[in-house]
């Protein structure tokens, strides 16, 4: 049995000609639009800058956008500025409209554009607006630089225009957020096109398909895969399918502590092949399809030698793929590369469960779909219906 392993990223990956610029999270944002709302109202003035904490206790300073002063209330704009990440928030309005209250304290709420909990599991009150802890305790600071929290109160409502729009984009509605965004960040940076947050979506998936009772979990590599899958487990809900990206190890490290019991992962040929080698990171800078194993399962399927050999030559896996698609043997060839994929999926969820109290391991089943996404190939075990 191929030890599973997730290999790090290569130096040359840290080698970059010009840095990438960073980028402030909504939660950044919305507590910079809070303090500023919130020093309109205590002193009658609109300020045109605003300065605020990070986590980690940096202080940065934000333009804000606008700022309007009511009866009792204000409410004032700061843009969203991501960095060079691709993010679908880009340019959003954050919004804080502040008010007086008669208890001292803040009470904080979401209005148009920000999501409402509907499913447990993401550690927020069901019902409740997903603004994240670490925003929560960024925005009172925030507004307690303006405002003594002491001695007087105050009602926050963070909204974010064009924010339903934006959500349609995100994995929201599935994780039963709906309405809009979420006010996001753990740190108050974005870092650009960061793996560590596809990473951490990825392992919150997890956790709200465990929190609704859900023991089977569906890994894709992508939406192609993701569509297809669908189409093959009509009976499984939408929550059970997770676009696992390069992330098969942190799936399957937080489904063994969420005590999931099944696990499906449905692939193309490059990333089972990498799979099957024991590669749980399959990022393309950080490993290479093994084609010599792909020969190896030409021979043991009873393909000739000549053919294992340009097999193991060949360029790509999907060029493998074809070769053994022009010899009749993919379905053969497909099946034992699952069965091989499966295996190290097994070893590696046993490794888990024996580090975590009281867990189990995983079964797996894996299908291997063509390049569309859409037309299983084949498969090995018993697919949960």
């Amino acid at each position: 049995m191929t030890t599973p392993y997730e290999p790090d990223m290569p130096r040359t990956m840290k080698v970059r000609g010009k840095a990438l610029r960073t980028g402030w999270t909504t939660g950044t944002c919305a507590s910079a639009a809070a303090k500023a709302a919130a020093e309109a109202l205590a002193t009658g003035t609109a300020p045109e800058v605003v300065e605020v904490a990070l986590p980690s206790g940096r202080r940065v300073t934000f333009a804000v956008d606008s700022c309007a002063l009511g009866e009792g209330r204000a409410e004032a704009v700061v843009v969203k500025d991501a960095g060079d990440d691709p993010d679908v928030t880009h340019g959003a309005h954050l919004t804080a409209t502040v008010s007086w209250r008669n208890e001292p304290g803040i009470e904080l709420d979401g209005g148009v554009g920000v999501g409402v909990v509907t499913k447990p599991g993401l550690g927020l009150e069901v019902g409740g607006p997903a603004i994240n802890p670490v925003p929560r305790r960024m925005i009172e600071q925030a507004v307690g630089e303006s405002v003594d929290l002491d001695a007087r109160g105050v009602r926050v409502v963070i909204s974010v225009p064009e924010g339903e729009k934006m959500a349609r984009k995100t994995t929201n509605r599935r994780l039963g957020i709906l309405g809009g965004i979420s006010i996001l960040g753990t740190t108050g940076v974005v870092r650009p096109f960061s793996t560590a947050s596809w990473r951490a979506s990825v392992e919150q998936a997890v956790s709200v398909l465990a929190a609704q009772g859900e023991r089977t979990l569906v890994l894709c590599t992508g939406g192609r895969t993701e569509q297809g899958a669908m189409k093959l487990l009509p009976k499984l809900p939408d929550v059970c399918f997770v676009e696992v990206g390069d992330f098969t190890g942190a799936a399957l490290r937080r489904a063994v502590e969420h005590g999931v019991t099944q696990v499906v992962f449905v692939g193309m040929a490059g990333k089972l092949t990498k799979l099957a080698s024991g590669v749980l990171m399959t990022h393309y800078t950080r490993s290479k399809v093994d084609t010599a194993l792909l020969g190896e399962i030409t021979r043991d399927m009873g393909g000739s030698a000549d053919l294992a050999a340009r097999v193991a030559e060949a360029n790509t896996a999907r060029h493998a793929y074809e070769l053994w698609e022009e010899a009749g043997l993919l379905g053969r060839a497909g099946r034992e590369l699952c069965r091989r994929v499966a295996g190290v999926l097994e070893h590696f969820a046993e490794d888990q469960a024996a580090q975590v109290p009281g867990a189990s391991g995983i079964a797996a089943q894996v299908v291997l779909v063509d390049f569309t996404g859409k037309r299983m190939i084949a498969m090995y075990g018993r697919l949960a219906r």
